[in-house]
């Protein structure tokens, strides 16, 4: 070092740049070696998960420890150029500690919990015994056990295409016939949709769709307006299909519209084949209720009706 000091001393002052020069060449080595110390911690204390504080790292690294072996011309200059320009830091936010996590979830789950719109209804009568669960916002699971086959099949409809959970049980006097069970099947529907739907907050309200299936064609019109009414147009040609009375088509809806407080409109557009009339109608209604029941986000979950209420009584 004392060798390179005095070779920059020969040529002066002046040729500071020279000077310059040949004190970086013989400090490269101590410098690189201080350096990549220096990075090697900081990188370690990057890669080391740190939950729950804050780490502040500067921006440029400060070798001040090597400041002191410089020149007293160039310690002078360094000093100054630290005192003008203050070096600023830089703040890395951790992940949030497990505890508000917790807190955060469970204020989710708390919200879902109340957002969800079911109904669960439970009718015992000397004639039935009657259990229905309904989810207006589920994925479609149907899961119906009535004693009435053709039944079963028409409420896989309902929860199929009204992205409905839809769960049944029923036990009746089909011994006798299947109205009494069909009837109170469908009474119980109509009050878990009750249920679910509580003040009607910010759904559409109405809902319209037509289903064809094959050579039928049915269209459905409902608006949920707390005011029960049916209005039943199908020419069913056959009196049963399989063991299941096609009379019992229009009771069911009577009965779902008495207890839902629902305006329902069926009408038969074609159709020659009692099975195809029959499904076509479910899919159809089953399309127009997830219509009616679904949220309208230009609403902001104000009740749909000028009246400012939307009930029974």
């Amino acid at each position: 070092m004392a060798l390179c000091v005095a070779e920059a001393s020969s040529f002066g002052i002046q040729s500071g740049c020279l000077a310059l020069s040949c004190y970086f060449r013989c400090q490269q080595m101590e410098l690189s070696s201080a350096a990549s110390a220096m990075f090697s911690q900081s990188s370690a204390q990057l890669v080391r998960p740190n939950f729950g504080f804050t780490l502040s790292l500067p921006r440029k690294a400060s070798i001040a420890s090597s400041s002191s072996s410089l020149p007293r011309f160039l310690r002078m200059e360094s000093q100054s150029q630290s005192q003008s320009q203050p070096q600023p830091h830089q703040s890395i936010s951790c992940a949030s500690s497990p505890s508000n996590n917790n807190i955060s979830q469970a204020t989710l789950s708390s919200s879902l919990v109340e957002s969800a719109r079911i109904g669960e209804v439970k009718r015992v009568t000397k004639e039935t015994n009657v259990s229905v669960k309904i989810n207006l916002d589920g994925t479609g699971v149907a899961d119906s056990s009535t004693g009435i086959p053709f039944l079963d099949h028409m409420l896989d409809q309902l929860a199929s295409h009204g992205l409905f959970d839809v769960h049944v049980r029923a036990t009746g006097d089909v011994h006798i016939d299947d109205h009494h069970t069909n009837e109170d099947i469908a009474l119980a529907i109509g009050t878990a949709l009750l249920k679910a739907l509580g003040e009607r907050k910010g759904i559409n309200r109405f809902g319209d769709f037509t289903a064809p299936l094959d050579e039928a064609l049915i269209h459905v019109s409902l608006d949920l307006s707390g005011r029960p009414y049916l209005g039943y147009n199908l020419e069913i040609p056959t009196q049963r299909v399989g063991n299941y009375d096609t009379q019992l088509v229009e009771h069911f809806f009577q009965s779902l519209v008495n207890t839902s407080g629902m305006t329902l409109h069926i009408r038969q557009l074609a159709g020659e084949n009692s099975h195809h009339i029959i499904e076509a109608t479910f899919k159809a209604f089953a399309r127009a209720l997830r219509q009616a029941t679904e949220n309208d986000p230009r609403r902001g979950g104000t009740i749909p009706s000028s009246k400012g209420v939307l009930s029974r009584s």
